[in-house]
């Protein structure tokens, strides 16, 4: 704990890092709840077996090494943060067709784009926070703080979809409502990379 503590006390001081870990736990609050709620919005609202719900999962899974390693590529090219900011994008765009599909083909098709982002995502996000980490022989403190705001965002992320299904009646309606984390996941996103910019000039 007091470990943790001096790392809290750092990333305060740290403009760019503070920044990208205020987006990694918005955004992933979204990511996180999305990955153990699907089978349930599949079960629960259009009704598919068990059988296919499981291979559903399987097929995530594989879906996202590739997108781990498409991911890894783009970020070569253009950089961690624009990526990012454009795979939240599409964990927006994720939202509002989770919100309309009706059939299993809309929830496999989904299924599929998850996969893709959901291992992009993952790699490239725990990625960017190594390179923004400072040099330090404690990396693993600054590792378990960054797995401890993970969880914390899960178990928030949990609670707000099981309020909003709970006040609403509907759980396309906590669906929707991710968008939300998202949306400010990317404006701490664009936070992050304003500071880098102005810090590289006197870099």
């Amino acid at each position: 704990f007091v470990e943790l503590t001096k790392v809290f006390k750092k990333v305060r001081t740290m403009k760019v890092l503070r920044r990208y870990l205020g987006a990694f736990f918005f955004y992933n609050m979204g990511v996180q709840t999305v990955m153990l709620v699907a089978s349930n919005f599949g079960s629960k609202v259009l009704n598919l077996p068990s059988t296919n719900l499981i291979i559903t999962v399987v097929l995530i899974q594989l879906v996202a090494i590739a997108g781990a390693f498409v991911m890894s590529r783009l970020s070569m090219k253009f950089g961690n943060l624009p990526v990012l900011m454009a795979v939240v994008l599409l964990w927006v765009g994720i939202c509002i067709y989770g919100y309309y599909m009706q059939t299993a083909t809309d929830f496999y098709i989904l299924a599929i784009i998850v996969g893709l982002v959901m291992g992009g995502i993952q790699s490239l996000s725990r990625s960017t926070y190594s390179k923004l980490m400072p040099e330090t022989k404690d990396t693993a403190s600054f590792f378990s703080f960054y797995d401890i705001t993970e969880k914390i965002a899960i178990v928030i992320g949990l609670i707000s979809f099981a309020l909003i299904e709970e006040i609403t009646g509907n759980m396309r309606d906590s669906i929707l409502a991710l968008m939300v984390f998202f949306v400010i996941g990317l404006l701490f996103l664009l936070y992050a990379q304003a500071g880098m910019k102005k810090e590289t000039p006197s870099s």
